[in-house]
């Protein structure tokens, strides 16, 4: 199995969120999951690479050349993928991936994984998509979800296209159960208004 991991490049965040990545790291390398993610050194990015290298797992990593040029990318991590583009990034993310989980971020993440679910809306990414709801961190995106659905804008399907879950050792056995979606563009008119 193949799961892309988004994540937060930031490192001035509680230690709980660092210590559910290394978790949930370990959880990937003993049930040999293969890990994909944005490629970065510092964050959760970092802390999810160094975790899956340090049990001995398999990670690799896309990021646009514009980042490595910086030296943004992870040191350690020898199989790499480097994109003309952020948007070309977004795509080879989801090449030969078998699940999405974005853990807590920021505005990229965030991006990330509105994309998905927008993907999947329309039947472009069939997969199971599962958030780490770490600290209830995505307790007001599951709210404002709800709230475009209640309001209109959305139709409530968008609300089965990803799953929240708590805990590290919750994420893997919810893919597992996850069907992959089956709705598909022609579906989505029915939910217009």
């Amino acid at each position: 199995m193949q799961v892309c991991v988004y994540c937060a490049s930031s490192a001035k965040i509680d230690s709980i969120y660092f210590d559910a990545t290394s978790k949930l790291a370990k959880e990937f390398v003993h049930h040999n999951v293969d890990v994909v993610f944005g490629g970065g050194s510092s964050g959760l990015m970092g802390q999810l690479a160094d975790s899956v290298l340090a049990n001995g797992g398999k990670i690799k990593g896309i990021m646009p050349q514009f980042m490595n040029d910086v030296e943004w990318g992870h040191k350690g991590v020898s199989d790499f993928v480097y994109t003309q583009s952020m948007h070309e990034r977004k795509a080879k993310f989801l090449e030969g991936t078998d699940a999405l989980v974005a853990l807590p971020g920021g505005v990229g993440t965030f991006e990330e994984l509105f994309e998905a679910i927008t993907l999947k809306k329309l039947g472009q990414f069939t997969k199971p998509i599962v958030v780490l709801n770490t600290k209830n961190y995505f307790e007001p995106f599951r709210t404002l979800i709800q709230h475009a659905c209640d309001e209109g804008f959305m139709g409530i399907e968008y609300m089965e296209s990803f799953t929240l879950v708590n805990e590290p050792h919750e994420v893997l056995p919810t893919i597992i159960k996850m069907a992959n979606w089956t709705k598909g563009l022609l579906d989505a008119g029915k939910y217009r208004h």
